[in-house]
């Protein structure tokens, strides 16, 4: 009890600190810098604004209530992160849910690590921070790959390595962002599961993915249901004279169904197949840019 007072009033003394116009921080190399960058302090909560770099474009309001009766109860137990602006003026980095709660019991501050960083790097820490700690949607994930590559100019590669993820997983996400509007906001509204719409990019025409994704609701179709009426409606476009004797001769092989996960999870896309018959058929490998035909590219002459 008495290390938590004594932090408690470290956090005060800092604070402090921070009101003092004539020791005013605005980098790393200030004097004092080090007492402040890196410690929790003790932040008024008036003196904290919201994130416009959050990916996060919605809150749950239920759960923020529940946070905030944990929070009346005990107290915020993991600090906030905020990048210091100008004098006595912070802004939200990661931990918005604590300091919607915290704000909604009457608090006057809050805990808060300080971080001194440009918008660049503010939008970085941002982005990752809850790319990794927050349950976002797969839209909004998605939103935050691809801002991440616009804004800060990385590659898939580059981004792979900021946020630990595979690269085939970031393309995975990428490619949920050619889907109608309509079905993404189907998609971040919890009615159709991420596999949904990884199955309809391979349809093109806008009506067919809205036609599709109004059947995978109305008849509660599953993912695997889902990817077997994208196949045959490709199938049916590319060989309208097919008929169903032809159709059932040209059922994917076991053998083939087994590796098509192999090749999907090596190239970071979903490779679709057509069987000619007699054990014969082509792969086929989606790209959706120009970056992203030269990583196929570039993983195809690896195996040279």
């Amino acid at each position: 009890m008495a290390k938590a007072t004594k932090k408690q009033a470290l956090g005060r003394g800092l604070s402090a600190l921070l009101k003092d116009p004539d020791n005013d921080i605005k980098s790393v190399e200030d004097k004092n810098a080090d007492k402040v960058v890196g410690n929790i302090i003790e932040l008024e909560l008036e003196s904290i604004e919201v994130n416009p770099f959050q990916p996060r474009t919605s809150f749950n309001d239920e759960t923020i209530r529940e946070l905030a009766t944990s929070i009346k109860e005990i107290g915020v137990i993991q600090p906030i992160t905020v990048r210091k602006l100008d004098f006595n003026n912070y802004q939200l980095v990661s931990g918005e849910r604590r300091f919607r709660a915290s704000k909604l019991v009457g608090l006057k501050t809050i805990p808060a690590y300080i971080r001194i960083a440009n918008d660049q790097e503010s939008l970085t820490m941002a982005l990752v921070e809850n790319i990794q700690r927050q349950d976002l949607d797969p839209i909004e994930i998605a939103l935050s790959y691809q801002r991440l590559i616009d804004e800060i100019s990385l590659t898939q590669e580059q981004l792979s390595d900021r946020v630990g993820k595979k690269r085939s997983t970031i393309a995975n996400y990428l490619r949920l962002l050619k889907l109608d509007p309509i079905v993404q906001t189907g998609m971040r509204d919890g009615f159709i599961s991420m596999g949904h719409g990884r199955a309809l990019i391979n349809i093109e025409d806008q009506q067919q993915q809205l036609d599709i994704y109004e059947s995978i609701i109305g008849k509660s179709l599953s993912v695997r249901d889902t990817e077997q009426l994208v196949r045959s409606i490709n199938n049916k476009d590319e060989n309208p004279s097919t008929d169903s004797k032809v159709s059932k001769t040209n059922e994917i092989p076991v053998h083939v169904k087994k590796g098509i996960k192999e090749f999907s999870d090596y190239f970071g896309a979903k490779i679709d197949v057509k069987i000619s018959g007699k054990g014969s058929g082509k792969l086929i490998i989606p790209f959706s840019s120009e970056e992203d035909f030269k990583r196929i590219k570039k993983l195809i002459n690896s195996e040279d």
